[in-house]
């Protein structure tokens, strides 16, 4: 049900005399579930008595909520894509969208996170998963023969690792 059609029932069981909480025990019944609050039914009903028989929202004051639209998803992602260190205060002067509204447009229809400073997406490409363990696999392979030391690998990303230096040896029976 819509919330027009949960009042329009508030407000017709309320005329009719029945009170709050008949009307949200038949409500949660033919739902099946706590879809609307019993402090909610008892607002409108209340509001009912009162005299209101209007079942819309009141007009409200302020900023309106800005749409997520395709055009303000393109254009949050030029301002990512010519400055990925960009913040969000960088992004709402460039736009003028809220900043709710690109906080949905980014983690929602983007799917990227700010990461040191810089927007990245929440999942890697099947290419961009590819190149590192292409790039895994070099490293180990010069790890094996004794030409590079694990202690020349550093990363750039989330991953937190203990670190500790072990031999080619000592890596050789590690991996089995």
């Amino acid at each position: 049900m819509e919330k027009d059609h949960y009042r329009f029932y508030i407000k017709t069981r309320t005329l009719l005399g029945f009170n709050a909480a008949t009307f949200h025990a038949e409500l949660s019944q033919a739902c099946g579930g706590d879809f609307i609050s019993y402090s909610t039914v008892q607002k409108w009903s209340k509001s009912v008595r009162d005299g209101r028989m209007e079942i819309e929202d009141n007009p409200r004051f302020g900023r309106p909520v800005t749409k997520v639209t395709q055009g303000n998803i393109e254009q949050v992602q030029r301002v990512i894509e010519e400055g990925p260190h960009s913040t969000h205060d960088d992004i709402q002067a460039e736009t003028q969208l809220s900043r709710g509204t690109i906080s949905r447009i980014i983690h929602d229809h983007l799917k990227m996170k700010k990461v040191t400073s810089r927007w990245v997406l929440h999942e890697l490409t099947p290419q961009q998963k590819q190149l590192r363990v292409k790039t895994c696999k070099e490293n180990l392979s010069k790890i094996l023969s004794g030409s590079w030391w694990l202690s020349d690998i550093f990363t750039g990303d989330e991953t937190w690792i203990y670190f500790r230096q072990i031999g080619p040896q000592g890596l050789k029976r590690l991996l089995g």
